[in-house]
């Protein structure tokens, strides 16, 4: 049954492990760089304009975001890392939490590990894969700004983000682009065959 993404709210802001829900519903996982579009993603997927907070400054997410859609998942949006302004005792902080989060493998369904489809993954990008992995839940990559290349760039690009990342062959890589809308449907059809699966 398709997802109502019309009908979504905001549950909490997650500062530490006793606040993450630990009820049956599945739980969708996004993480990605500070600047990568993040909240854009979430947006463009719930087809609303500025639900996920999209901030003019990188680093805004400092808690665990979670969104219930459709009173059937929860979408758990991560702190973003990797940006340079915020202090390295605030990073600590929010490696600690997102450490926290991952440590209870039964909580993520999905994991959606967003990249910038223009440039090789960082150093960053591939712990955060490197997490994914070590949590043996199903987990895709979402490389966003896909409206920024040049069609000839495409194919080399995903490549590139795929053997940076070493990712296993049933690992996909789905080309999105935030602003146009390209892969919203693959993106919310591999959200909800995860959900039904579990059903």
């Amino acid at each position: 049954m398709a997802l109502n993404t019309q009908k979504v709210e905001f549950v909490r802001s997650a500062a530490g492990p006793k606040d993450f829900p630990r009820d049956p519903l599945p739980q969708v996982a996004f993480a990605g760089r500070s600047n990568v579009g993040k909240s854009s993603v979430i947006n463009r997927l719930l087809n609303r304009k500025n639900f996920a907070r999209v901030g003019a400054a990188p680093g805004k997410t400092v808690h665990i975001n979670y969104f219930r859609v459709d009173e059937r998942l929860y979408l758990v949006d991560l702190p973003g890392y990797g940006y340079a302004k915020v202090s390295q005792a605030e990073k600590d902080r929010w490696a600690r939490l997102i450490q926290s989060w991952f440590d209870a493998p039964d909580l993520m369904t999905l994991g959606v590990l967003i990249v910038d489809a223009r440039h090789k993954p960082t150093a960053n990008d591939i712990t955060m894969a490197d997490y994914f992995k070590a949590a043996g839940r199903p987990w895709t990559v979402v490389a966003n700004k896909l409206d920024k290349l040049k069609k000839s760039e495409i194919e080399p690009n995903l490549a590139l983000i795929r053997e940076t990342l070493a990712l296993p062959e049933a690992i996909k890589v789905i080309p999105f682009s935030a602003e146009k809308g390209t892969g919203r449907d693959e993106l919310l059809g591999l959200i909800t065959a995860h959900v039904e699966g579990i059903r």
